[in-house]
């Protein structure tokens, strides 16, 4: 039976926060996008499941925190049909050693039990000046 939205996002989570990066990928579909707005040298959309995971995921987020500082919050996550509303934080060490602690909002859009769309939100002004000053 397949997983619900609000199962397949946890899934993914629960992979993210456990650094399983095969789990991860499976998590998304292939033609999968993820959209963050705002005008960071990171902003999307970032297209595919491979750039999404391979590019993003593995390859910037990680050049911008030192490893394993990273600890992650999830205090909502809410499902309405395909789509899911999950609110998170972020707590980290940057790259540069500063400290970092920001807030985040995403739609998650999932079909046939794979993430198909993100549109993440977030404070880029902090973001900007904790990650790229």
């Amino acid at each position: 039976m397949p997983l619900d939205p609000k199962q397949v996002v946890q899934r993914y989570l629960d992979a993210l926060v456990d650094g399983d990066v095969d789990a991860i990928r499976a998590s998304f579909a292939e033609d999968a996008t993820w959209t963050i707005y705002g005008d960071l040298p990171i902003a999307g959309p970032w297209t595919g499941r491979d750039q999404i995971v391979d590019d993003f995921l593995v390859t910037v987020t990680g050049s911008l925190f030192e490893p394993g500082s990273q600890r992650f919050e999830f205090p909502t996550l809410i499902a309405e049909g395909d789509t899911v509303a999950l609110e998170w934080s972020v707590k980290a060490r940057a790259a540069s050693g500063a400290d970092y602690d920001n807030s985040y909002c995403g739609i998650f859009i999932i079909r046939d039990g794979k993430i198909q769309t993100i549109r993440e939100y977030l404070d880029s002004g902090y973001a900007a000046h904790a990650l790229f000053a």
